[in-house]
């Protein structure tokens, strides 16, 4: 039978998230020329890293200034908080990523669970230009300790089917989904990385993994960008 426990929300989580993914992406940016923020990116069809990050640090900026207008989110908006960034160097929006990945963790704290998921989201696009990129450890690296329990949270949530996952490079299986035990968990195995590209919607590479119950569209937690 499932664990039907509902584990309590760590509402340090994404911070800490927020706070293990800057250290590492915001040395990398800053070490990488201008032309490598034109590259354009298979995650996000028609967005270059420049958009990508951009995207990102005005999401962590409207959860600063709690500007969630009607809308917010959608590919409009996205478009549009990209385009008023259009005149900055690539400088100023990582100065902008930095702060917001910086400031943003106490207020996605206190927001009760809501906010949870864009920390999880910036998390994921910084794996988008890691790729981009060419760089190890896309949708892994320092941070997936914390991003692998938040997802799991975060499908909880949203209340994605139950799956129960056996990850190559985890001690432990990972529980995702609602878990009320009305229906049998599909059942994932192999490593956490790929796990992360099939929840939010990303490129597989030739990984080897198995898949039962579920159809990996399915699992998408973003819909989206």
């Amino acid at each position: 039978m499932a664990d039907t426990h509902e584990p309590p929300r760590d509402s340090e989580l994404p911070g800490r998230l927020l706070a293990a993914e800057r250290d590492a992406l915001i040395t990398l940016l800053r070490s990488r020329p201008d032309t490598d923020f034109a590259l354009a990116t298979a995650a996000c069809p028609g967005w270059t890293v420049r958009d990508v990050l951009a995207h990102c640090s005005s999401a962590l900026i409207r959860v600063l200034e709690s500007r969630f207008e009607t809308g917010v989110f959608s590919p409009e908006s996205n478009d549009r908080d990209i385009a008023e960034r259009a005149d900055w160097t690539n400088a100023q929006v990582v100065d902008e990523l930095e702060r917001g990945m910086t400031q943003a963790g106490p207020v996605i704290a206190e927001a009760g669970g809501v906010l949870d998921v864009i920390a999880l989201g910036e998390w994921v696009h910084a794996g988008d230009v890691r790729e981009t990129f060419g760089e190890p450890g896309a949708y892994a690296g320092d941070g997936l300790p914390y991003a692998l329990p938040l997802l799991a949270r975060v499908t909880r949530e949203k209340g994605h089917l139950p799956l129960h996952a056996d990850l190559d490079d985890m001690d432990e299986p990972l529980l995702l989904g609602e878990l009320s035990g009305t229906r049998a968990p599909a059942r994932f195995i192999g490593d956490a990385a790929t796990l992360v590209r099939l929840y939010s919607g990303r490129p597989l590479p030739d990984a080897s993994y198995e898949l039962a119950g579920v159809e990996a569209a399915e699992l998408n937690v973003f819909g989206g960008r």
